[in-house]
């Protein structure tokens, strides 16, 4: 019989320091309510159809409007963005608007993007698929902007890094 091992997730969340990735925000539009936050477990599937996910954990607001709206915009941030990413992150309450003050835009959902980011994908849902307290979300990209130029904000170990030349 094959035993069952838990995983304490202190454990987890320590080794997962070791994984550097970029920053974006996932943000969402619905019914007047606009809310955003940030996000690492982002990343493309597919070109053709052009694909991503996003995991959102289920009680977050950003996951209800994102279920409700079936869309989510995606600004990948520019390296001098750390403020952003950490208005998202909490720094701001959930219960606050996160979007004020900040300039934003939008391009074919309604879905807002952070102005400055290096890149915007605007995304319909397709799928969702809970997996334990979060929900993957995957979408068809149906606008895109940004050209890769730049330098990304960067996360490693719970600190902000820059890219050396």
């Amino acid at each position: 019989m094959k035993q069952t091992v838990i995983l304490d997730p202190e454990q987890l969340r320590q080794s997962m320091r070791a994984w550097t990735s970029g920053v974006t925000i996932v943000t969402a539009s619905h019914a007047g309510e606009r809310h955003g936050m940030t996000v690492s477990s982002f990343t493309s599937i597919a070109l053709e159809p052009p694909i991503v996910i996003i995991s959102l954990q289920t009680d977050s607001r950003t996951h209800g409007l994102v279920a409700q709206a079936n869309a989510f915009a995606v600004t990948i941030l520019a390296d001098g963005q750390q403020d952003v990413s950490d208005r998202f992150a909490g720094r701001v309450p959930d219960e606050e608007d996160r979007l004020g003050g900040i300039g934003t835009e939008t391009l074919v959902t309604g879905a807002p993007f952070i102005k400055g980011g290096l890149a915007y994908l605007d995304c319909r849902v397709t799928q969702a698929i809970e997996v334990g307290t979060n929900t993957l979300f995957l979408a068809e990209v149906v606008a895109a902007r940004g050209n890769g130029e730049g330098k990304p904000l960067v996360y490693h170990d719970r600190a902000y890094h820059k890219l050396d030349d």
